[in-house]
């Protein structure tokens, strides 16, 4: 294993473990696993400085604007922190079948983006497409969804080309993030260790050739795949090539896993390039345990505040799992509608 020491202010693409500064102007070390790519580096390193680089003159202006705003403003403008974040929704809260309504909803309640699966998109592509329901409803496609089998290497030429098409889908509505979910397994019987290689492998290949395609590839750990459990998810990450390989995390599965997914998401941060934003309360059969956002577990101010000023590749995306078995019997929209109320309460803005 190659080590680093990464002075303050720099970052570390693989489990950063965060300090506060000590109160000398001594560059304080922060110990991580091995060095991050330079683009990296580069990107975290500017995104601190736009966030902290303010003269004393503009400090002084600003406060004194905000005096005067403060003071002429009703107090109920100041109830939540606005954040300054774009979020958007997955279309798994509906029937595959249903993705023109997904799509239709999702933007009716204000979401910046839409995120559907690979092999939605290929089913769609046959009745025409879903390009004309995006631009009728002024949404842009950000993402797709795709499971590649990670584990058995007699399939991966065959996967590698499901990737090529499915990539070629998602940049023809300008997506720009494919989502890579490992294959399902016999959790019960299942053992990482014997299949590691093989999933570091695939996903290494897989991830050249997303990024080949022009779009950036994002491992996302799932539940009842090959890669699900914490130490799994830190085991991939840090075997896989993350020059190319980045992380979209879903909190809520993470949670749903007993994880703590405010750590993950610290522990991975630099690499973080997309979200599925999700709660877990484990009550509900229909929503597989899942809950509209801030109704469960998931500390979601403090998933939001870790992305603070972040340029991510792709989106925030807030999901809701419904089981298409055993659907709920309220309606997708108004499931999305309670996770949209909860965000504007902790600040965050929609489209009007």
């Amino acid at each position: 294993m190659q080590s680093c020491c990464i002075k303050r202010n720099a970052v570390c693409v693989k489990r950063i473990k965060w300090k506060r500064a000590a109160p000398s102007r001594d560059p304080v070390s922060i110990p991580c696993r091995f060095a991050p790519s330079p683009a990296d580096r580069m990107r975290y390193q500017e995104e601190q400085l736009l966030n902290s680089k303010m003269t004393r003159r503009t400090f002084t202006t600003r406060l004194a604007a905000s005096a005067v705003a403060a003071a002429t403003l009703p107090e109920t403008l100041f109830a939540a922190t606005h954040r300054n974040i774009h979020i958007g929704h997955t279309g798994i809260t509906w029937l595959n079948s249903q993705v023109e309504q997904a799509i239709q909803d999702v933007a009716k309640l204000g979401f910046y983006g839409f995120e559907t699966f690979g092999e939605v998109l290929a089913a769609e592509e046959a009745k025409g497409g879903i390009g004309r329901v995006l631009e009728q409803n002024k949404i842009p496609l950000i993402s797709g969804y795709c499971t590649l089998n990670l584990t058995d290497p007699e399939k991966r030429r065959d996967e590698m080309a499901k990737a090529v098409a499915w990539c070629k889908l998602i940049k023809k509505y300008n997506g720009r993030i494919f989502v890579l979910g490992p294959n399902q397994v016999h959790r019960d019987t299942y053992v990482y260790a014997d299949h590691k290689a093989n999933i570091v492998s695939t996903l290494n290949e897989a991830a050249k050739v997303v990024q080949d395609q022009g779009l950036t590839p994002v491992l996302h750990q799932h539940t009842g795949t090959c890669v699900m459990t914490r130490d799994e998810t830190y085991a991939t990450l840090d075997a896989v090539d993350t020059h190319v390989l980045k992380f979209g995390p879903d909190v809520g599965q993470l949670t749903k896993g007993g994880v703590n997914a405010v750590q993950v998401v610290k522990d991975y941060l630099p690499l973080v390039q997309h979200m599925h934003l999700k709660d877990y309360n484990g009550k509900d059969d229909h929503l597989l345990g899942y809950c509209p956002l801030g109704q469960g577990q998931v500390d979601v101010p403090a998933i939001l505040d870790l992305l603070k000023g972040r340029k991510l590749s792709g989106m925030v995306m807030t999901e809701l799992d419904n089981d298409p078995r055993n659907l709920s019997p309220t309606p997708p929209i108004e499931l999305v509608e309670q996770s949209k109320t909860y965000l504007k309460k902790i600040g965050v803005k929609f489209r009007t």
